[in-house]
């Protein structure tokens, strides 16, 4: 199972070598405030509201200070707002009241703010500070067990045996390349399983349609930001 992960992964490195983030950030905070908003929403509508939102709360003072009905406002498009609002006004508090205002660098402090979680502590720690981290959204999930990585549901579990496969150095750029071809190819419902250069590796082929020309008006070109 490790060299045929490991094979798949490599692959999935020539299918999409510029994998990366898709939401926009210049700052941990940044990264951290983008993620909590991107939960039940697409990473491009979170996209076109953090520009306003990020100069008008520049730093976690302004967000622990901010006027809730404003900030409501100004994430609307993003859904469930008004839990984000509070999780965001939350997370400025924390952040200035434990750490100087500033995001912390360690999985146990970022998953003790408000609205975080491992999924969003993990995107923040790989990319933003550079600490190795397996981002298991509903995309890693659905894929990891149709390529046969693992059994479990639970994303946590899904975390530990994934991390099991692959050593830690390839953790976050594996956690793009599966959310990228999630979006792309594998999708949930129909995945374009003629059109996947995976599929001599995959347990799950035939899942989808697997003549190449039905399969190929199921891929969806990005960039999805």
């Amino acid at each position: 199972m490790v060299r045929r992960a490991r094979r798949m992964n490599r692959e999935l490195a020539q299918m999409y070598p510029n994998a990366h983030c898709e939401l926009d950030f210049t700052s941990p905070l940044e990264l951290l405030v983008a993620t909590i908003l991107s939960a039940q929403c697409t990473d491009r509508r979170v996209n076109a509201v953090t520009p306003t939102l990020f100069a008008r709360y520049p730093a976690a003072a302004d967000y622990a200070a901010a006027d809730r009905a404003e900030l409501e406002e100004l994430i609307r498009p993003t859904g469930f707002f008004r839990a984000k609002a509070g999780n965001l006004i939350g997370l400025g508090q924390e952040l200035c009241a434990r750490f100087g205002g500033e995001v912390p660098g360690r999985l146990a402090d970022l998953v003790s703010l408000p609205g975080v979680g491992r999924k969003t502590a993990n995107v923040v720690l790989g990319n933003a500070f550079g600490v190795p981290g397996i981002t298991v959204d509903t995309h890693f999930g659905r894929l990891a067990r149709r390529f046969g990585w693992t059994r479990a549901s639970d994303p946590v579990k899904v975390e530990h045996a994934i991390g099991d496969l692959f050593p830690p150095e390839d953790w976050t750029l594996l956690s793009h390349r599966m959310i990228w071809h999630g979006r792309r190819v594998c999708h949930a419902r129909r995945p374009a399983c003629g059109a996947c250069d995976l599929a001599r590796w995959c347990p799950s082929y035939g899942e989808g349609p697997t003549d190449e020309a039905a399969a190929r008006k199921l891929v969806r070109n990005g960039p999805f930001s």
